[in-house]
């Protein structure tokens, strides 16, 4: 890959330090990031090249587990790494800043890890001094909005500055390895695509559980919650690619035109049945990974709040495929283990020739974290004498196992594709839009219910009314060990 710039927009803040810039060390150890590449980390500090050098040092040695290679290659990476001082709400620095990338010819990469609030400010500024010429790209984490028209305000703001080509709306989970085996796995084998529809999937299920609670971010989940956090861009991004229909070719504009059409056949959530198909809650104090945990009030030094740390909610794709079919979704914090997997379940055998031998339904679990893989769960004999008697038992795929190495963190590959110029993994405006339009709804009958959040235990799966949720309908929660 040719020498660029990349400037990273909050440069000391914690994605930077803990996500961003530990991705980028694993490219250079692996040869993608050559010499010759700029990387400028910029805030409103005054500090020296060294003096941020060492502070990514430090951020280097606590969050990378460090191979062989690494220490050779920590002095020359550092080599690449300047420190700038900039003020995002006046002049402070960006003639500078401007100078230093004269060069057009360079690919420009300009990750905004700051708040939304801020991305209309920042173009603006780069669009005033020059730096928004063809080679130049923007990436721009969520949030994007609380609702559809802060959402719309914010892509007006960077459109007016930006093509809808240079910019690169991430999701990092659309960079897990996972998450990309799931096109090969649907139509790079001729086994799955013919079952992957209404009339062989009696249901699919998406969890995405943490175990942390607020860490450093509770001034932002209070105003978000896990709907807006979670369910709004992640795990819509994975129903979307479970349920797409298969594109014409992997041109980054032919998969994201599928997925749109997923999110625009999302069946309504509204008033009338928001009750029945959404559950929300919130943590109350109890044990994590066997030591005490406050509730999400203590954590938050509150003594009320309505935001949601906890939501399950159940989907249907209103289309051909899918019509029928229930999409399971839930996620929340301070959860029984972390783990994010999706779960196809198959319908049932039409009839069984086995008497009163239990048959149980075929599942394919595909895990996305922590350990990554594949596992499809088959109905098996057990062997001996004594009678034919049957076992549900799973073909394992681990990437861990089957292919070795290293597995690279999303960032890295995500990062990589904006200096390429390849939008696949990115979410297009539209997608935005869309998503936000089946999730304001839900977001407006919960306000007007004002109904709490459901109490749960930390360290449970969440409060009782999401295993009514779907056991109403005849189904379980998959939390079988991967």
């Amino acid at each position: 890959m040719a020498p660029f710039d990349l400037i990273i927009f909050g440069g000391t803040g914690d994605l930077a330090l803990r996500k961003l810039l530990p991705a980028l060390f694993h490219r250079y150890v692996d040869g993608q990031i050559v010499a010759g590449t700029r990387i400028f980390g910029l805030a409103r500090d005054t500090q020296t090249d060294e003096a941020y050098r060492e502070r990514v040092r430090e951020a280097l040695q606590k969050n990378l587990a460090f191979d062989m290679r690494a220490p050779a290659a920590l002095e020359p990476f550092l080599q690449l790494l300047s420190y700038r001082r900039i003020d995002l709400s006046a002049d402070t620095g960006w003639a500078e800043l401007a100078g230093e990338l004269s060069d057009e010819s360079r690919v420009r990469v300009f990750y905004l890890a700051v708040g939304p609030d801020l991305f209309g400010s920042v173009g603006a500024r780069l669009q005033a001094h020059g730096l928004t010429g063809a080679n130049t790209r923007v990436v721009v984490e969520k949030p994007i909005g609380h609702d559809r028209a802060s959402a719309d305000t914010i892509n007006d703001a960077l459109g007016q500055v930006f093509a809808e080509s240079q910019i690169y709306r991430i999701d990092h989970y659309l960079g897990k390895e996972t998450v990309q085996n799931l096109t090969a796995l649907r139509f790079g084998n001729a086994l799955f695509e013919p079952l992957w529809r209404a009339e062989h999937i009696d249901h699919v299920q998406i969890t995405v559980a943490e175990t942390v609670g607020l860490e450093r971010r509770a001034s932002y989940y209070d105003k978000s919650g896990a709907l807006r956090d979670m369910v709004q861009n992640h795990m819509l991004q994975l129903l979307c690619l479970v349920a797409m229909e298969p594109p014409p070719s992997l041109a980054a504009d032919a998969i994201r035109d599928e997925k749109l059409k997923v999110l625009r056949s999302l069946k309504p959530i509204e008033n009338g049945s928001t009750s029945h198909l959404t559950v929300r809650g919130q943590y109350r104090a109890g044990a994590v990974e066997g030591r005490p945990v406050p509730g999400y009030l203590e954590e938050l030094g509150s003594k009320d709040s309505r935001t949601e740390t906890f939501v399950a909610l159940k989907a249907e794709v209103a289309n051909w495929r899918w019509a029928g079919v229930p999409f399971y979704l839930r996620t929340g914090k301070r959860l029984s283990e972390r783990m994010s997997e999706i779960v196809l379940t198959f319908r049932k055998v039409p009839h069984s020739i086995f008497g009163d031998e239990p048959v149980a339904q075929n599942q394919l679990v595909i895990r996305l974290q922590p350990d990554e893989g594949v596992k499809l769960w088959i109905v098996n004999k057990i062997p001996g004498p004594g009678g034919l008697r049957l076992r549900r038992v799973p073909m394992d795929l681990s990437f861990a196992e089957t292919f070795g190495g290293r597995q690279p963190e999303a960032y890295e590959r995500l990062l990589m594709d904006v200096v390429r110029g390849n939008p696949m993994l990115f979410m297009r405006r539209d997608e935005v839009e869309a998503a936000w339009a089946w999730i304001d709804p839900i977001l407006a009958a919960w306000q007007s219910s004002n109904e709490a959040p459901k109490p749960y235990t930390a360290g449970s799966w969440g409060p009782s009314a999401a295993v009514a949720l779907i056991e109403r309908d005849g189904r379980t929660w998959h939390e079988d060990a991967v």
